[in-house]
């Protein structure tokens, strides 16, 4: 299976070939990538200065949970003020670039990654109380804990689309992480349901060490009450539910965990559209050797000439 790349690989390319020495040239590129985001590139003072923004459609909800503050952290010294119909802006000078090459690589690396380090501030404060949770909940045994301990923190929500959201809770042993997910089509409800099942065989058979995964149409028990969540008796709507226990939740693994995490649902429905594109494909290719099997089958001459006892000869058609 393909695992699709974090970082805009436009923007990526652009970048790369802008910090490489080439002359400056204007720039004016809007790019969109996944879940409705969008970017602008471009060059709006002189040739010299790139201006990278991003539009996200739940910025506010990653504001609400710590973006700002995760972005400051990243980009500090390139925050420019905001771009019009934009959400967050950064200015790069080609005339005040790193000198080493890795460096400079790494720059564009980060800029690249500028959707994914917005979309992290939710995750990182999931962890960040994960931590505190499990440090209060080592002073308890499990029956004496505080309520507030044995319930965890307070689910964030991020709606990242127009139908569908991320729901994360963290606890005191693991953090939960929920996409909702909008199956459009009939097809698509079965593909969904078998590579869900092929995450839980895979752990189970396997790869132990992996979250749990599980699947279900109506919303999970931690979902009671929130806001906006649908219960579709039709199944047009899924839960899939990922379960972080500790050992995926240490910071040296932090970074990889929330990106890998990040693009599930891209990478859901990106491999749901290509099986079906596969077996379209080969459903072709059947159809054209049963064609071409019919064509061999067929005689050279319509009508052929017959004769009678008597010498009388007369076309049949076949």
């Amino acid at each position: 299976m393909l695992l699709l790349d974090y970082q805009n690989v436009l923007i990526q390319s652009v970048l790369t070939e802008r910090f490489s020495g080439a002359p400056p040239v204007s720039i004016d590129q809007t790019v969109s990538d996944f879940d409705g985001v969008i970017f602008h590139i471009w060059t709006p003072e002189s040739k010299s200065k790139i201006m990278v923004s991003i539009q996200i459609r739940c910025y506010k909800d990653l504001v609400r949970y710590g973006a700002e503050q995760v972005l400051e952290r990243e980009y500090g010294p390139y925050i420019a003020p905001t771009e019009p119909g934009y959400d967050f802006s950064i200015v790069v000078d080609l005339e005040n670039l790193p000198a080493e090459k890795e460096e400079r690589d790494a720059l564009v690396n980060k800029i690249a990654l500028l959707k994914r380090n917005a979309m992290a501030a939710p995750f990182e404060q999931a962890y960040q109380e994960h931590y505190a949770l499990r440090e209060e909940a080592s002073k308890f045994t499990s029956e004496e804990a505080p309520q507030g301990v044995r319930e965890g923190g307070d689910i964030k929500a991020i709606h990242y689309r127009e139908e569908e959201a991320i729901y994360i809770k963290a606890s005191h042993d693991r953090v939960t992480v929920i996409f909702s997910t909008i199956f459009r089509e009939d097809t698509d409800k079965v593909y969904g349901k078998v590579f869900i099942q092929e995450f839980v065989d895979a752990r189970r058979r396997a790869i132990q060490n992996a979250p749990q995964v599980l699947f279900r149409n109506d919303p999970p028990l931690e979902l009671q009450g929130v806001p906006g969540v649908k219960n579709s008796g039709t199944g047009d709507i899924g839960y899939v539910t990922f379960v972080l226990f500790p050992r995926h939740l240490t910071p040296q693994r932090m970074g990889d965990v929330i990106s890998h995490i990040q693009t599930f649902r891209d990478y859901f429905h990106y491999h749901i559209k290509a099986s079906k594109a596969y077996i379209h494909s080969r459903m072709r290719r059947r159809t054209a050797d049963f064609l071409q099997v019919l064509r061999r089958a067929r005689p050279d001459s319509e009508d052929k000439e017959r004769k009678t006892a008597s010498g009388r000869s007369f076309k049949v058609g076949v």
